[in-house]
């Protein structure tokens, strides 16, 4: 199952760098994992500093 960014992210764009598949992007109000390109590996969550990563 893929990752989710929810609205406690502060776009500091920490998971962007830690994200091996290359899918996270800002969206309008913060981040966004593609569905269809997450891994499911965890890397985002462990690096964002507000635990705005669940998954």
């Amino acid at each position: 199952m893929a990752y989710k960014i929810t609205d406690a992210c502060v776009s500091c764009g920490t998971c962007v760098d830690a994200c091996p598949a290359g899918a996270i992007s800002q969206g309008d109000a913060h981040y966004e994992i593609d569905e269809s390109v997450c891994m499911s590996c965890g890397a985002c969550a462990g690096a964002c500093p507000t635990g705005a990563i669940e998954g």
